[in-house]
């Protein structure tokens, strides 16, 4: 049983820190995207 417990808790813990991650990429993209180097012709 404890095993388990060990195995979910494992699981919820590497689904946060994807979550987490995720959402740093998607701010790190949102921001290289406002900061840009744009050449207006």
């Amino acid at each position: 049983m404890k095993k388990l417990l060990l195995v979910v808790l494992a699981a919820a813990g590497a689904a946060l820190a994807k979550k987490k991650m995720d959402e740093g990429k998607n701010d790190q993209a949102l921001w290289a995207e406002a900061t840009d180097n744009v050449d207006r012709a």
